[in-house]
């Protein structure tokens, strides 16, 4: 493990979990997180452009070097309450790198204010937009919640008959809104409170058990090929185990991996450690080549 993997573990620890409590006002957190993306290195030739996906505002991330007719739809993180396409950043700037494709970074809406199932309609709709742009291969990739939403996009695109996404990228998927599996029980995550993780799902979802709010209870047969990273040591562990399973189980081809010594979507911190970085490369390595 690298010497600079251990001074962000501790950063984490020490500076972004404290934000999470549920005590700290949701305004204080939303401010302080969004801060976070300006202090992210993206790689060299990187561009970021505005746009709009459906109603929605995106960043469009494109790589020094772009082939195919292909894009990744990226669903950030944050408990469906914080965060946005400026939080995420760096994370979808190295995907686009090692993908060779543009990465969209959608806003989409956050609970409270929209909860379930507005931030489900908005990236449907911002699939539907990539669409009509004349994207033929679209890979949908989420972490954290936006890896939950990521399957129930692809749910929603089955149920309606509509072009399938090429692949799914999860990284560290919350799944189960539920919050009821045995792993949880006493567990301190690195990043996320257990605490605030109730927060969130109250905020989002009416009914934690609706398949489309918590995908380990869908059926999820016909789904594309997904690849799932999960921190060893992290909260959502047992989220990703599950889902993976209940994908094989369902006949859709998945790939897991358990990384060592990580936390909670590491990922994010692409460029300032080498684990994250080579963590997004080989995310961006699984997207397919048409």
């Amino acid at each position: 493990m690298s010497t600079t993997r251990t001074i962000f573990r501790k950063i984490i620890r020490h500076g972004l979990r404290p934000l999470l409590r549920p005590e700290v006002p949701l305004g204080v957190r939303r401010r302080a997180t969004g801060a976070l993306g300006v202090v992210r290195r993206l790689p060299r030739g990187t561009q970021v452009s505005r746009t709009r996906l459906g109603e929605r505002a995106a960043e469009r991330i494109d790589p020094a070097g772009v082939s195919g007719a292909g894009a990744v739809l990226y669903l950030h993180g944050g408990g469906y309450t914080i965060a946005g396409p400026p939080t995420h950043r760096a994370l979808a700037a190295h995907l686009a790198a090692s993908a060779g494709r543009p990465v969209y970074v959608l806003d989409y809406r956050l609970a409270p204010e929209h909860p379930f199932p507005a931030a489900l309609d908005d990236a449907v709709a911002a699939y539907h937009d990539l669409l009509a742009a004349g994207y033929t291969d679209i890979t949908v990739a989420g972490d954290s919640a936006g890896g939950g939403l990521s399957v129930a996009v692809a749910l929603r695109l089955r149920e309606a008959g509509a072009p399938a996404p090429d692949a799914l990228l999860l990284i560290s998927p919350w799944a189960d809104l539920t919050l009821s599996d045995p792993w949880l029980d006493g567990r301190v995550d690195d990043m996320l409170p257990l605490g605030w993780l109730r927060q969130c799902a109250a905020a989002y979802a009416p009914d934690p058990t609706d398949p489309l709010a918590s995908p380990v209870y869908a059926d999820l047969r016909e789904l594309p090929p997904v690849t799932v990273h999960v921190g060893a040591e992290e909260i959502l562990r047992a989220d990703a185990e599950r889902l993976a399973e209940a994908l094989r189980a369902a006949g859709v081809p998945v790939e897991l991996t358990v990384f060592d010594g990580m936390w909670h979507v590491w990922h994010l911190h692409a460029g300032l450690f080498p684990e994250a970085t080579s963590a997004v490369s080989a995310l961006g390595a699984a997207v397919p080549r048409g």
